[in-house]
């Protein structure tokens, strides 16, 4: 796929994510319909210059912060997430786990 259309995908897909939630790398590759490219996600948020993308809410698969604790950027992050009403403890957006099953997803745990 030509680079300039992963990254156009990669950049709606993070600019979709609502206000107050957060996802994965991976799960941001896979909603651009790139699965398996998280690094790739990683790398263009890395490089991004927009102000107004909310990269703030892409996290990593465990739910933490993937910059340095205590850094300026995790720093910056924290403090978006919270003005957003996510709680952040110690780094960590704690997230409900997927539904493994579709009958989970509908009528929840059994």
């Amino acid at each position: 796929m030509d680079p300039a259309i992963s990254q156009a995908r990669i950049l709606a897909a993070i600019r979709a994510i609502p206000r107050g939630q957060v996802l994965g790398y991976g799960e941001v590759a896979a909603k651009a319909g790139l699965p398996g490219r998280a690094r790739l996600v990683a790398r263009l948020l890395g490089s991004n210059d927009d102000p107004e993308l909310p990269w703030h809410r892409v996290l990593r698969s465990d739910g933490r912060i993937a910059m340095p604790e205590g850094s300026r950027g995790w720093r910056e992050q924290s403090q978006r997430l919270r003005a957003e009403g996510v709680v952040v403890e110690n780094g960590r957006v704690k997230r409900a786990k997927p539904p493994r099953t579709l009958d989970e997803a509908i009528w929840g745990p059994g």
